[in-house]
């Protein structure tokens, strides 16, 4: 029989949790994980420190999805990808994606994402450079063949931007190229929310534009004068309105990445998770 003090404690876990998790899973569309997840690097340095504690720490504030970033130690923090999907799983969070860079080592990046469970391994910088249209129709042609590779193992390959994929080349834009010179069943967009308005560019614009393509987001509000990220609400991306056009962008995943902060990255955290809540 469960004593009086454990009752106590479990309900005051159970209503802490409750006001952690979002409120507002209603705004995902048909086809959309309701669970909200978090880009790593966000964690990067408390990561590097205590991988297990860190992520124990995650799980508590309601985040349910998780995706990783390159470290110093790995793509898993110094954790093997098996010690790392079953770290995930008993703290009740899934491992989806990673960001992996395209280079010598992919075999073995594939077969490490594929031992960890992980659904999508993320190219989380531009391969090749030169700002050219020539250069990214190349980068598209390796992201093709990249796309073919992950789909042989049983994953899904794509990319993430930054700012400067929205720099113009002959009137061209060379996300656009990127995007137009892909095959949208093996190379799959992970839009960078605040990146993409600090480039001064809408998302709706590229959801209308290239419907469906988008099925990874980072959800990152941006301080528009000094071109960082900061809390939700804070910033100059309309979190709400973004949210509102899960559907038309085809988005299943969503992370949220912070990669500066007011305080620490948990508060950080906590602040977006309670801001999401009240959407």
């Amino acid at each position: 029989m469960i004593t009086r003090k454990e009752f106590l404690w479990q309900s005051g876990a159970f209503a802490l949790g409750t006001l952690l998790l979002p409120t507002s899973c209603a705004f995902v569309g048909d086809g959309t994980d309701k669970n909200l997840g978090v880009q790593l690097y966000t964690f990067r340095d408390e990561m590097a420190n205590d991988p297990k504690r860190t992520l124990e720490k995650i799980a508590a504030i309601g985040i349910k999805k998780i995706e990783t970033a390159r470290s110093g130690k790995g793509h898993y923090y110094g954790l093997t990808p098996k010690e790392m999907k079953e770290t995930c799983e008993t703290l009740g969070m899934k491992l989806v994606s990673g960001h992996v860079h395209l280079d010598n080592q992919w075999e073995k990046t594939i077969e490490e994402a594929v031992a960890s469970g992980q659904e999508y391994l993320i190219c989380s910088t531009m391969p090749s450079k030169g700002q050219t249209v020539s250069n990214y129709k190349s980068v598209a042609d390796a992201f093709n063949k990249a796309g073919e590779d992950c789909k042989a193992a049983g994953l899904k390959f794509g990319y993430h931007n930054h700012q400067y994929e929205f720099e113009s080349d002959g009137g061209q834009v060379l996300y656009e190229v990127l995007l137009e010179n892909t095959d949208s069943d093996l190379v799959h967009m992970e839009l960078d929310l605040g990146w993409t308005i600090v480039a001064g560019k809408d998302p709706l614009d590229y959801f209308d534009r290239y419907e469906g393509r988008f099925p990874l987001w980072h959800l990152k509000d941006m301080n528009m004068k000094e071109k960082v990220s900061t809390e939700f609400g804070k910033g100059g991306l309309d979190i709400a309105l973004m949210l509102k056009n899960v559907k038309k962008s085809g988005v299943k995943h969503i992370f949220i990445e912070q990669e500066e902060y007011a305080t620490t990255p948990m508060e950080s955290m906590k602040h977006n998770m309670e801001y999401i809540g009240q959407i």
